[in-house]
Order: C-alpha cells, then structure tokens, then sequence
C-alpha cells in the first residue's frame, strides 16, 4: 500500500512541475525529457526556460528562474541528483554535458559594500557550459563563467573564471 501511495504522490509532483513548464508562454520542452522524483521548478512569468531532446534529470533537481532569466539546457544533457539552477540573468549548457551531483550553477550574487549585504540587489553574468562537458559531484560555478567544449572539472572544483575548451580541472590543480 505504501509503494503505490508513493508512485501516486510522484506521478502528482511530476506533472505539477511539467506543468510549470508547460504554462509558461516563453518555455519549451523537447522529446524524451526525463524528471526525476521530488524535483522543484519556479519559474518568474517572463522567465525563459528551455529544455532540448533527450534530457535527463534525475532527483531533487532545483530551478529558479527569476524575473527575464533564460535557462537553455541542449540536447543530452545529462543532471545527476541535488543539482540546482539559479538565473536571474541567463545559463547555457552545451549538448552532450553531464553534471554530476551536487552542481549548482548561479548567474548572480549579492551587491555588498563593507557595511551591508543587500538581500535583495544582486549583480549578475551570464553563465556558459560548452558542449561535451563533465562537471564532477559538487561543483559549483559563479557568475560570468564560460567552460569551453570538450572540459572536464573535477569534484568540488569552485569555478569563478573561465576555462578553456580541452581543459581539466582539479582541485589545487589545473591541466590542459
């Protein structure tokens, strides 16, 4: 009884959040898009949400797109569990990218003098991922970052300036 209850439950939070898609005017959706369980979307009204062919999202995966954002994920990409997609300007993901869990992308951050963290002025640059990328468990990019094609970045890498294409990133070390 609880296994059904459960498949309920999921089916019921699987169509809200394509839904959330699906009644936004600026959004789209390809063919053979996977969501996993639990998965949470907002998505402002002008906001822009577009998802290619072949995409698949695991568990517990997080979008927020604020006021204008643009999200834009390619053909074949691929979100492993607890990633999280926050825009309020625009994210580019290239075909072909995997992300593995963890990853959490943010095109902003808080406007801050030494007196005060502002809550609600940010600052903001758009964030691209190339094609044929894999960003490993818990990295996380900021703002105005582009990740050439064809890169690697190990887990628990901080990105916060561009990497070229062809290149690996660990942590405390960077090969091309």
């Amino acid at each position: 009884m609880m296994k059904l209850f459960s498949k309920i439950i999921y089916k019921i939070l699987k169509e809200n959040t394509l839904g959330i898609i699906r009644q936004n005017a600026n959004s789209s959706i390809g063919k053979a898009f996977r969501i996993g369980n639990f998965s949470s979307i907002y998505l402002h009204p002008s906001a822009s949400l577009k998802i290619g062919s072949d995409i698949h999202l695991k568990n517990y995966i997080n979008f927020v797109l604020g006021k204008n954002a643009e999200v834009i994920l390619e053909n074949n990409v691929f979100m492993n569990n607890y990633c999280s997609i926050n825009a309020i300007e625009k994210i580019e993901i290239g075909e072909n990218t995997l992300l593995g869990e963890g990853v959490k992308l943010y095109d902003h951050n808080h406007e801050y003098t030494a007196e005060a963290v502002e809550h609600k002025k940010f600052r903001s640059a758009p964030i691209k991922i190339g094609k044929n990328c894999w960003l490993g468990s818990n990295v996380t990019v900021l703002k105005g970052v582009t990740i050439g094609d064809h890169c690697i970045i190990g887990a628990g890498c901080l990105i916060y300036k561009d990497v070229p294409s062809g290149s690996i990133v660990k942590l405390n070390q960077t090969l091309s």
